[in-house]
């Protein structure tokens, strides 16, 4: 068995965490505000909000667009279990469409096909670092506007015509497992262009407080520590290093087994990073 890979993981983090330790403040505070600011730059989005895991990105974020009982979401049938898990915990039903056998990801012709009155949101995952085809996907609504959640867990980085994936649709969801591009240990972010979703997730992220202790709706503790985000600093920064790595590796598999089994395909559009 090949291993996926294993965490990258220098003296600069470990430099990074000590500076941490030795402030004494380990709760959310600096460290992840940095973060959100350097993420949301790199990403491309006006906003970033830092969460304790990929799943509490995607459920977050279905909360602050306003996804509840008897609403429809629309999700691939190919994906982590936590796609469709969080759509059910919004208090949603998931509702599976097919994927191009070629790219893994979600089939806009299908997408078409399920839209109903009740659909409230799509969410299109980049799967294994290939971007889903977004233009297509948003011509499938047809002018409807139901807002898009990509799923970006494993597509750090990953360009689709030529922008980076997290910033496309209404709202972008990462996850920074040790196994992903880059890692947190356990975290993940938000990433939006809409200020009036930004300021819902914020707060649901944070037991819903809208300021310290005034709580005008429920939430949650899903708030990242100041480790994590410490060491999520000086992963950003080595991120495209790690994307031309595991570019490099893939040329390499590619290359030596094409003739022996069909490689992944790469669509014209998008520029994967595995």
């Amino acid at each position: 068995m090949i291993p996926i890979s294993k965490p990258c993981i220098g003296e600069r983090e470990i430099l990074s965490v000590s500076e941490v330790l030795r402030s004494g403040k380990l709760a959310q505070g600096e460290f992840v505000e940095r973060f959100e600011r350097s993420f949301s730059s790199y990403v491309g989005s006006r906003y970033a909000i830092a969460v304790s895991n990929g799943t509490a990105a995607l459920h977050v974020a279905l909360i602050a667009m306003g996804i509840g009982p008897g609403d429809e979401v629309i999700v691939p049938s190919y994906s982590f279990f936590a796609t469709a898990s969080t759509v059910i915990l919004s208090g949603a039903k998931p509702v599976f469409v097919d994927v191009d056998p070629r790219t893994g990801t979600m089939d806009p012709s299908d997408v078409k096909r399920k839209i109903s009155e009740r659909t409230k949101a799509v969410v299109p995952v980049h799967i294994h670092g290939h971007p889903a085809d977004l233009d297509a996907i948003r011509d499938a609504l047809e002018g409807r506007e139901i807002p898009i959640l990509e799923d970006c867990a494993q597509a750090h980085g990953a360009l689709y015509k030529g922008r980076k994936v997290g910033a496309i649709g209404e709202v972008g969801a990462f996850s920074f497992y040790p196994t992903k591009n880059m890692t947190t240990g356990e975290g993940g972010m938000i990433t939006m262009n809409d200020e009036e979703i930004y300021l819902r997730a914020r707060a649901i992220r944070d037991q819903g407080q809208t300021s310290k202790y005034e709580h005008h709706f429920i939430g949650f503790n899903y708030r990242m520590t100041e480790i994590n985000a410490a060491i999520g600093l000086v992963q950003l920064e080595r991120l495209d290093e790690f994307n031309r790595r595991r570019k490099e590796i893939a040329s390499i598999y590619t290359d030596e087994l094409s003739d022996f089994v069909e490689t992944p395909y790469v669509a014209e559009w998008a520029d994967p990073v595995w």
